[in-house]
């Protein structure tokens, strides 16, 4: 098969509606509009949430909420994740993201103390908890804030 073999399924495609074309049509004269009113006329008809008159739902609604524009968002790994690394090894926010421990843009890392740890590693992150710090350098790792 070649692209300009290339067709639709049988009947999955119709010829668009042709108004306005005779009465035989069966679409002529008032093209499915029917007689006069908003619907009929030209760019006619209401806007989205148009209620009536009655004041619209999106306006009865109180306002509620506030986003921070200045809010930090960090990606936490757990200490016991740390031991896919190699023994000795430095662990950045560019490593953790290889080995597929982080994902999506962050503004930081930040290590938790959950779990074991069996292997001295430098750690480079934004944040650590004090347990986690403590796991790292028990072992002779050291814990640097970046």
């Amino acid at each position: 098969m070649k692209l300009h073999e290339l067709q639709p399924a049988a009947g999955s495609t119709t010829a668009p509606r042709r108004l306005g074309r005779g009465v035989g049509s069966g679409l002529g004269k008032t093209s499915g509009k029917g007689h006069k009113g908003a619907k009929a006329r030209s760019g006619g008809g209401k806007r989205p949430g148009f209620e009536g008159g009655q004041m619209p739902l999106y306006r009865r609604v109180p306002k509620k909420g506030f986003k921070n524009p200045f809010r930090v968002i960090y990606a936490t790994v757990n200490v016991s994740a740390l031991e896919v690394f190699e023994n000795g090894a430095t662990v950045t926010a560019e490593e953790l993201k290889k080995a597929g421990l982080i994902k999506g843009a962050v503004d930081g890392v930040k290590i938790l103390g959950n779990g074991e740890l069996t292997k001295k590693l430098t750690v480079e992150a934004a944040k650590f908890t004090e347990t986690a710090k403590e796991k790292i350098e028990a072992l002779g790792g050291k814990a640097e804030v970046k």
